[in-house]
């Protein structure tokens, strides 16, 4: 798993959230931060990430970001991405809804997690292509 270190992130930005952050995504190789759970889902796109990898079998830890406004500032601090979900993979930052979506649909999404040797169904990934063709 990748090393997250303070290097990655603006000096200004360093705070106790940026921190537990770090050891978040750190201790999991499949984080997602999202609005709500990947359970509940309290928004559309944190609901087609979070089904996405459902569907698709992976084993990945959620951070309900409205439970912590740290967290929901710090994140985007973090990425310097400004929405939320953020998919992070082995310690990476992948992307956002679109980006996930767009690698689901190309196949890249696979490719990821078969380099990075995260179990997933392949069989799902090819049943959201063949629906989104």
């Amino acid at each position: 798993m990748s090393d997250v270190t303070q290097s990655e992130v603006p000096q200004s930005a360093a705070s106790p959230a940026l921190d537990k952050i770090r050891e978040i995504i750190a201790s999991r190789e499949v984080v997602l931060f999202m609005k709500g759970t990947k359970t509940m889902p309290q928004c559309g796109f944190s609901s087609r990430v979070a089904g996405v990898l459902n569907y698709m079998g992976v084993d990945f830890l959620d951070v309900n970001v409205l439970a912590d406004a740290g967290i929901r500032q710090g994140i985007k601090d973090f990425s310097d991405w400004p929405t939320i979900p953020q998919l992070y993979v082995k310690g990476e930052f992948v992307g956002g809804c679109d980006i996930v979506t767009e690698m689901t649909l190309s196949g890249e999404m696979d490719a990821l997690f078969e380099q990075s040797g995260i179990a997933y169904d392949k069989a799902a990934a090819e049943k959201i292509r063949e629906a989104n063709a």
